[in-house]
Parts: C-alpha cells; sequence; structure tokens
C-alpha cells in the first residue's frame, strides 16, 4: 500500500511521523488502547492550562463555560449529534457508568450485552448486578465471526423477555470488529430494550452519526481515534432519554439539567475537552476521507497479509474491519493472558514493537491498529518478531 491517503496528494506513514511526539525506535501499533495526540492539539492544550493559569478564578467563573460550550457544538457537529444532548465525560467508561447508574433497577431486570464487552464495561455490569439484582444475558460470538448476520443472529436468539438494557459495543475492544450497530439497535428496540452503545472506538475511525443510530445512549472516546488528549470522551443521550442521567459525581449543577451537571463535577483540568476542537482542526487538515481510506485499507491488507503468512485467521471478514483488526497468533501456544501478557512484554523489550496480545476463544490474537503514521514495513517487522517467538 502506497503511504497516501485517498487523494493521492498527503502523504502518510513514516512522513506523518513527524506530526507526533512518538519515539523514534518506536514501532507503535497499538494507537487503539490510548491514542496518540499530534503535537499541534498537544500545544493547544498547552495553551488552555496556560490561559487558566493566568487568572485561575476569571477563567473558571467567567470563561469556562462559553469555551465549553464552544468545543460541545463543534464536537456535536462532527459527531452527528443531531438534537441529541452531548455531555463532555473522561472517557467511554465514565459515560457508560454514569448511565448505567442512574437507571433504577429493580430485582431481576435483565441486561443483555456482547461477549467481547471491554473489560471495564463487564465490571459496571457486574456492579449493577450486584448491587441491584440485575440478571446479566451474554451475548457469545465466537472468533472468526463470519459475518454482520452472524453477530444479528446471536443478539436476536439471545432475546429474552425481561430484558430491560442492551449494552451494545459499536467496535469491539479485543476482537476490533466493526459491528452491524444500527440493525443491533433496531432489534434491540423492536423487542422493547432501551439501548446503550459502547463506541469508545468509534469517533474518529469511522462515518459516525450518532442520533441517525437511534441509541437511546451513546459513550465514544475523543482521546484515540479522534487525537484528542487522553481524558476527553462524551456521553450523547436522546433527547426524550435525559431525564433521570447524572454523572457519577454531583456537585453544584445537581439539578440544573444535563450539561451543567457533567460540565461541573469538581475542580479539575478542562485542558483535553477544550482541546478537542484542534484534535478536529487536525483530521479535517489531514482529510477525514484521506485518514480513513489509508487506516482503514493498511488494517484490512496488513491483517489479511499476517494470517496468509502465519496460516490462521482474521478476526472477521474485510467489511468488518475498520482501523483495527485482530489476528490469531500461529503456533499451539496456551490461550491464557499470562502467555498473552509474556508474548506482548517480548514484543516490547526485544523489538520495541508494541502492540496487545488477547487471549480470546482459547487462542491468543494480536490486535493491530492502522493510523496515518503507521506503515506496511512495521508489520512486516512484527511477522518476524512473532515468528522469533519461542514456540
Amino acid at each position: 500500500m502506497s503511504d497516501r491517503g485517498a487523494s493521492g496528494d498527503r502523504p502518510f506513514g513514516q512522513a506523518a511521523r513527524s506530526a507526533f511526539r512518538l519515539d523514534d525506535d518506536l514501532i507503535f501499533l497499538n494507537h487503539g488502547s490510548f491514542g496518540a495526540v499530534p503535537g499541534a492539539v498537544i500545544d493547544a492544550q498547552d495553551e488552555w492550562r496556560r490561559l487558566v493559569e493566568r487568572q485561575p478564578v476569571d477563567f473558571m467563573t467567567r470563561r469556562r463555560q462559553p469555551a465549553l460550550d464552544a468545543a460541545r457544538a463543534r464536537l456535536a457537529g462532527f459527531i452527528g449529534g443531531g438534537d441529541g444532548r452531548l455531555a463532555f465525560v473522561d472517557n467511554a467508561s465514565a459515560g457508560i457508568n454514569a448511565v448505567l447508574r442512574s437507571i433504577e433497577w429493580r430485582p431481576g431486570d435483565g441486561i443483555l450485552f456482547l461477549g467481547h464487552a471491554y473489560g471495564a464495561v463487564r465490571q459496571a455490569l457486574n456492579f449493577i448486578a450486584d448491587r441491584h439484582g440485575a440478571v446479566l444475558t451474554e451475548v457469545p460470538l465466537e472468533l472468526p465471526v463470519a459475518g454482520p448476520d452472524t453477530v444479528l443472529d446471536a443478539v436476536s436468539t439471545a432475546l429474552r423477555p425481561g430484558l430491560r438494557l442492551a449494552v451494545l459495543d459499536h467496535i469491539t475492544s479485543p476482537s476490533a470488529l466493526l459491528l452491524p450497530i444500527r440493525d443491533m439497535i433496531t432489534l434491540c428496540h423492536d423487542a422493547g430494550l432501551r439501548v446503550l452503545v459502547d463506541g469508545a472506538h468509534a469517533p474518529g475511525m469511522v462515518d459516525l452519526d450518532v442520533a441517525a443510530l437511534g441509541a437511546d445512549w451513546y459513550a465514544g472516546n475523543c482521546h484515540k481515534w479522534l487525537f484528542a488528549p487522553k481524558g476527553c470522551g462524551f456521553l450523547w443521550a436522546r433527547a426524550d432519554r435525559v431525564e433521570g442521567m447524572h454523572p457519577t459525581v454531583i456537585s453544584h449543577g445537581y439539578g440544573q439539567g444535563f450539561e451543567a451537571e457533567f460540565d461541573w463535577t469538581g475542580t479539575r483540568d478542562f485542558s483535553a475537552w477544550l482541546a478537542v476542537t484542534a484534535a478536529i482542526d487536525f483530521i479535517e487538515n489531514q482529510g477525514v476521507a484521506a485518514i480513513r481510506d489509508y487506516t482503514h485499507g493498511l488494517a484490512r491488507d496488513q491483517a489479511a497479509r499476517l494470517a496468509d503468512v502465519w496460516g490462521t485467521a482474521v478476526a472477521g471478514p474485510p467489511e468488518m474491519i475498520a482501523a483495527m483488526a485482530a489476528i490469531r497468533l500461529p503456533g499451539e501456544r496456551p490461550g491464557t493472558w499470562e502467555a498473552a501478557n509474556a508474548i506482548n512484554d517480548e514484543l516490547w523489550a526485544r523489538h520495541r514493537i508494541e502492540v496487545p496480545i488477547r487471549a480470546l476463544d482459547g487462542g491468543l490474537w494480536v490486535r493491530i491498529s492502522a493510523q496515518i503514521y503507521n506503515s506496511p514495513d512495521q508489520y512486516a517487522a512484527l511477522d518476524e518478531a512473532v515468528s522469533a517467538l519461542p514456540s
């Protein structure tokens, strides 16, 4: 694959690396975990911090709210917020927790969730089950997934009386699968469930129109594929699903409305939220379509190549891959987290390759990310490093 985007005039790959502050000797194939922030966005965040410290009281009491409102409006326009309501949160997990802990649960209420749910979300669901007696229903997804219809069939089969809420992934974290989220939402709504979407990886990675999806609530991260500083996420709520929603920390804004409650949960560093405008500027300057054309093509091509060389499988077909992909590792290693962590550490210590290894469905899978600073030679280096691992 060429190191150029869709329009052919935007150099990506090694040429784009200078826009970031990654170590020169690092092969970073794990943008999906915590992102990597462009230098221009870091500078914008630093400028917000300097502005705060020039007169902290003036900023917090007079200038903060207009700045937050402007950043919120810019973000809402980028993600397709429509007539829904948008609040900043630290991360998608914070938004998901806010929804789960705002619902008035009754013992026996059912919650549907996917087997590839993010670990923190799974723990939040366990908390609700332990605290309120909710009953969890897990939808199994066996790898490799044949296609979107397989996911829809699994969700449909799991629907049962007594379910009240579905927590659905837009893009699964461990297996990097782009799921048929709109159809999943429709299935659950038709069965009488409300839907909370974990969209941690979607903003910036895929063309996102949150309002058009039809979910009741959608939580996303801006510090992954949207290039914002760490600690920048959002919770979107459909206009008729705002009532009763509260942040996990109750503060002075209680009772003053959705945005007011989430905007102020106490003194904090607001710079990550405010710098989201600089992150959107960066994406638009690079070219939204060009970024997605390059990263999606790189992830699909390299996943297919690695699976072919290793004689294994990709977690899903090309239409279920965006800018991440999971490929089963070769060999007969035990499919345990201990084995996964050992390989992860080995790749980093001996080869300076940062890439996550996951224990899924009894096997070990590597989850590659593709960002504009990545290039095909880096995945070739991963192949060489995996081939050198002890079997």
